[in-house]
Parts: C-alpha cells; structure tokens; sequence
C-alpha cells in the first residue's frame, strides 16, 4: 500500500507542476500533506515536516547565505574576466551561446556547489538568451546537465556518499570513473551543439560584419518590425521586413523604440561600454546583466575577493567548517569589506532577497515532501520493492541494474535517501554474485545527471527562478535529454570496463 502511495504521491506532483495546475511551492505541501492522510497517518504529520525541516534546515541556511556570498561576487566583478571571455566566444551566434552555456556551467561547477553554477550561468547567459530570442529553457536543460555530470566530483556529494554508505575510498571510486565521465561531459557539449544549431535555425541567420574591432558590432537578422534612434556613438535601429540591428563600437549609449513580432526579432546588445538598446523583448525585464559600468564594481578589491573566494572553497573541501557556517562567515565578511556602510550592504542584502526567499522556500516546502516520503515508510517500500523485483538472472549484473536504477531513484529521492538506504541494499546483491562495491558504487553515480533537475534538489529553483522559467517547463524539457546523458556515461563506463 505505501509502495503504491509513495509512487502515486510523485507522479501527482509531477503531473500536476508540469500542466502548471499548480506552483511547485503549492505541490510540494498540499501533495504529500494529503498523501499522509491517505496512508493513515495525517496524526504524524506535524512530525514528520518538522524532521524533515530540521534535516533540510542546514541546506535552507547554507543556500541563503551561499546566494548572497555569491550575488555580492558577482556585483563586485570577480568573475567578468570569465565571463568576459565567454561571452567572446559566443559573439552573437546562437550555437556558440548555447555551447557557452554548457563551457561556463561545466567550470564554475568545480566548485562542488550548483548553486552558485547556476546564479554565475544565468547572470551572465540570461541578457544574451533574451536579446537574441533564444529560448530559456535550453539555457537551463544545458546548465543543469553539465552541472550534473560535474556533481560526480568528490566533494560534490555522491561520490562522498556512496563511499560513506559502501565504507569505500572516494578516490577508487571516482578516479577509474573519470573516462565515462569525460565522455559524458562531452556529450552534453554535442548537445549543446545540437541544441544551438536548431536555435539557429529558428531565430535566423546572424551576421558579424568583417573588419570590426576588439569589439565587433552584433548583427540579428529576423522577421521582427521595428524603429529606432540612438545617441552618443552607437545607435540602434530595426527597419524592414525583420531586420534588427544594434550596432555601439565605443562609450555611447544606445537607445531605441519600436518592437519586434516574435523572438527573431529582439535586439542584440550593443557591443561596447555603453547601455544596451532596448526594443522587443530585449529589455522587457529591465535585466541589465553584467553591466562593465555597474556602480557596484570593486576592482581595487578584486584580488582580495578571489582570495576570500579561493579561501572559501578551499575550507569546503577540507571541510574545515560546516559548509553553512563557512558561507554565514564568507557573506558576512564579503559585504563589511566591500560595502563598508549601513546602507549599501542592505541595498545589497535588498538586491538578492527576491532569490534568498524564492530558494528558502522551496526549500521548506521540499522539507514537507520528503519527511512525508520518508516518515511514513514510503521511501524504504518503494526501494524494497524496486530492489525485489530485479531478476534472479540479474544478479552477476549488478552493477548495469545499478546504473539504470539511479536514474529514477535518484530522481525521486534525495541523494541520501538512494545512497544510504538503497545502495547498500544492492551492493549486497551484486556481493551475492561476485560483483564488487566498487563497481556498484561507480554505477550509482550514473543518474546523476537527470537528479540535478530533480524536484527535491533546492539548487535547481535558484536555476529556474532566475532563468524565470516555469519549473514544469524546465522539468519537460530537460529529462530526455539529462536521461539520454546518464545513459551515455553508463555505457561509457561498460566499454572502458569500468562498471
């Protein structure tokens, strides 16, 4: 009966987030505070949320603070020079911005922490994606895998879990995995690829004219209509039968008016120093990106704030500290250092609220959904029962049945409850066949890449809600193709002999 409740409470709230009936934050709550009552134990339910608020309170705390450290980073410019070098590459090319996405998401993942993949990407992919018409949910179907693919670093958390929950050496396990996962990472760049060409297709040709400077002019070319004026040195104009143009080659600033029928249409960003014209959809949201006149920039303090940064990761890795502790510590000394009065640091503090409360509160919702799933019972039958309905004749290949479990599993529980509460039950299985834990505990973190679009990973709502994306869109967008990854780096894994 708990089997069936706990498969049926998911697939409600699946169902019901992507034909947007309901807010995730809504679903999150209400489903499985009904799902409790249905299985009989709607007396436990105040219980069971408070356990699972104080597991996930740690989480809420270390994303809050995580989200201002990293917003105060971003104002101050630690990372433009990187973006700075991106947005180079990508020029005004949807391919080449799709690609980007996936480049810059795969390195800012090092850092172990998709939070703060997720506010760099989007910060500085957002205007190019909204001015060239691109669609956000490629933006964030690509961030997310690529992250996902990362998340198998050691001190991403998998990796650490599997060897806790199996008593294993972390490096044994993820050292030999390295090959499938490059292979993996790979196939998220030709994806992006894929993904970019038919953005191509869609938006129309683009154009960057020879001879232009360091920073060349930016050329789009749709069906949009559309009139301009600018001022200073740049201008921007769309005329005719869909051409969109904004050309700035110095300080100027760029204005203009009219608007654009469809997405083909939006005005590029000026390249140069200069405002961004607006017209179409391009300046809708007043997002303003990456500004390199920004009042908020300290490049005086920058090398201070790559060191404070170093510093930070460095003590996550060692695990000097609880990582809440280190990014309460890390906001608290970033805004006293580079906003040294009252009132700037609660314009600072005011700037991120809207992702701290959005994020908090997924994150206490969630807090609902899996102290439900896991008071009642219904995370260890849904297991059990998975576990039991793998075949006799399947038993020497453990490790395949492991690999193809993770992906549901770890798409419906959190990473704990899969690695501490089924891995353990299947690396005795495969030991019952002469299959080692090692290999089951490389097989597990195969799913990885389809469990960073999960609903009960807090980071993907800090992707969502700045992307301003509907959850259930990024959710039906993403799972074929961060499935389609996984299963690539599985059988990766079985050429090379590594599963």
């Amino acid at each position: 009966m708990l089997t069936f409740l706990g498969f049926a409470m998911i697939a409600t709230f699946l169902v019901l987030i992507m034909l947007k009936k309901m807010s995730p934050i809504a679903a999150l709550v209400l489903i499985p505070a009904l799902f409790c009552v249905f299985a009989g134990k709607g007396a436990h339910l105040g219980d069971y949320v408070i356990d699972g608020v104080g597991k996930l309170a740690p989480t809420a705390a270390m994303l809050m603070f995580a989200i201002v450290y990293f917003g105060v980073m971003i104002d101050v410019g630690l990372f433009d020079p990187i973006v700075k070098g991106i947005l180079r590459f990508c020029k005004a090319d949807p391919m080449r911005v799709v690609v980007g996405t996936a480049v810059l998401a795969a390195i800012v993942s090092l850092d172990g922490d998709g939070s703060t993949t997720f506010m760099i990407t989007v910060s500085a992919m957002y205007p190019l994606y909204k001015r060239l018409g691109l669609s956000l949910v490629v933006m964030t179907g690509v961030a997310a895998t690529a992250n996902g693919v990362m998340n198998t670093l050691p001190w991403g958390g998998p990796t650490a879990r599997a060897a806790t929950a199996l008593k294993l050496d972390a490096a044994d396990i993820f050292v030999p995995m390295i090959p499938a996962l490059a292979v993996g990472l790979l196939s998220v760049f030709v994806l992006a690829y894929v993904l970019g060409l038919r953005e191509r297709r869609r938006v129309g040709a683009l154009v960057l004219p020879s001879g232009a400077d360091e920073e060349p002019e930016l050329v789009t070319v749709g069906t949009g209509t559309g009139t301009g004026t600018g001022t200073g040195t740049g201008a921007a104009t769309a005329a005719g039968d869909g051409a969109a143009v904004a050309t700035a080659a110095g300080t100027g600033t760029a204005a203009g008016s009219g608007s654009a029928e469809g997405p083909a249409g939006a005005a590029v960003p000026a390249a140069g120093s200069g405002a961004p014209a607006s017209g179409g959809d391009a300046g809708e949201e007043g997002f303003q990106g990456l500004d390199p006149q920004r009042a908020t920039l300290r490049p005086r303090l920058y090398w201070f704030n790559a060191g404070l940064t170093v510093a930070l990761l460095t003590a996550m890795i060692m695990e000097l500290l609880p990582i809440p502790v280190l990014f309460l510590l890390g906001a608290a000394l970033a805004l006293t250092v580079n906003f040294p009065h009252m009132p700037d640091q609660k314009a600072r503090i005011a700037a991120h609220a809207d992702n701290v409360l959005n994020v908090a509160g997924m994150v206490f919702a969630a807090a609902v959904f899996t102290g439900v799933l896991s008071g009642t019972g219904m995370v260890k039958h849904m297991a059990d029962w998975l576990v039991g309905a793998i075949p006799e004749g399947m038993g020497p290949h453990m490790a395949l049945v492991t690999g193809l479990l993770s992906l549901p599993l770890t798409y419906f529980m959190s990473n704990d409850g899969f690695y501490f509460g089924v891995l353990p039950v299947l690396a005795e299985a495969g030991a019952a066949h002469g299959v080692s834990p090692l290999e089951i505990a490389r097989a597990s973190l195969v799913g990885q890449a389809l469990h960073m679009s999960s609903p009960l990973v807090p980071a993907v709502y800090v992707l969502v809600g700045m992307a301003k994306v509907e959850f259930g869109d990024h959710t039906r967008f993403t799972v074929k193709w961060a499935a389609l990854t996984c299963l690539v780096v599985l059988a990766a894994g079985m050429v090379f002999g590594i599963i």
